[in-house]
């Protein structure tokens, strides 16, 4: 249906003087001056076509017509005003989060029924895109409408890559390590895996999200790094994604090489081991992503406030029960 209605300002403007019977109080209400309430009242009277209010020398009245539309105009903005809390209400019970693919199915949703808990009033909405990770020689982040800060939903989004997103607010949350791991099946006296060089006895499996981040794959970068020579960094299986590859490895199919965080629980039940524990750093790191006005909704405070401190208790976990620096993991927050 279509609406043929004057400017809302002057309507504002009729309600609030209606009310008070004064422009300076008027005016003082709408925060604009006395002559612009009286302007605003005499183009909405051109608009009609009638008069509202009687000019008197000391006082001002409403006319018959005035007393008539008061009270619909009355109701037109207490239904207007619970329309607008109703769903600010309804956008900040939900709140959507955009995570790369395997750090959303490996870390982050094992975690959520514990933000649950803390924040049953909100109602988490994951979602996982390779676009949340960065390709190589990307410098900025894409305007996807996920990130509008004009959006009436609240949204976060997890971006695995470098971190240089301008005009966004940006926070480092996990700088992970490298590390290979497999089945504890697969080490063998008759293929033992205890130093670099016997991964030239065992398959390699490959992620390729981790051979996008640079020009030498991954594998070649940590065999490079461990001084392992003369093994074929490129033979084995290629998964497209990290959740594959730890998959293939949990199945024994080969040693795969994965960033700590993600395979941490799988460590430390039992599923996967460190066969040699030496770890290279990621070239890239996980970080919230997010306009500075998005930041500032109660749900995405919440959500992010929850996250840093769930980062932070596996460190202190890690710590204590390694003895050493967590796993590589730092937090630190960057400029927009």
């Amino acid at each position: 249906m279509s609406y043929r209605l004057p400017p809302l300002a002057a309507l504002r403007a009729f309600e609030s003087e209606a009310r008070h019977l004064s422009f300076k109080k008027a005016a003082e209400e709408l925060n604009v001056t006395p002559a612009a309430v009286s302007q605003q009242i005499k183009a909405l009277e051109t608009y009609l076509g009638l008069s509202l209010f009687r000019r008197l020398t000391r006082a001002l009245e409403m006319t018959a017509q005035g007393r008539a539309m008061l009270p619909k105009i009355r109701e037109g903005f207490e239904c207007l005003a619970v329309a607008i809390e109703t769903a600010a209400k309804t956008c900040d019970g939900v709140l959507n989060i955009n995570a790369p693919p395997s750090f959303a199915s490996r870390w982050l949703l094992p975690r959520l029924p514990g933000f649950a808990v803390a924040h049953p009033e909100i109602e988490v909405r994951l979602s996982s895109s390779a676009d949340t990770v960065d390709r190589r020689g990307e410098t900025s982040v894409s305007e996807d409408e996920f990130l509008d800060p004009r959006s009436a939903a609240n949204k976060v989004v997890i971006r695995y890559g470098k971190g240089h997103y301008p005009g966004y607010r940006v926070e480092q949350i996990l700088a992970p390590e490298r590390i290979p791991v497999c089945s504890p099946l697969l080490a063998t006296p008759q293929r033992p895996l205890a130093k670099p060089a016997d991964l030239g006895r065992h398959v390699l499996i490959h992620d390729e999200t981790i051979d996008a981040e640079e020009h030498l794959s991954g594998w070649a970068q940590w065999l490079s790094s461990a001084g392992a020579g003369g093994i074929d960094a490129e033979r084995g299986p290629r998964f497209s994604n990290a959740v594959l590859a730890v998959e293939a490895a949990l199945n024994g199919q080969g040693v795969a090489l994965a960033l700590r965080p993600l395979v941490a629980a799988d460590i430390a039940a039992g599923r996967l081991i460190v066969p040699i524990d030496f770890a290279v750093p990621s070239p890239y790191a996980y970080y919230l992503v997010l306009p500075e006005a998005m930041a500032r909704r109660p749900s995405v405070a919440a959500f992010c406030s929850w996250l840093i401190d769930e980062i932070a208790r596996d460190d202190r976990q890690t710590t204590v029960g390694a003895g050493v620096k967590a796993d590589g993991i730092s937090r630190r927050r960057t400029g927009v």
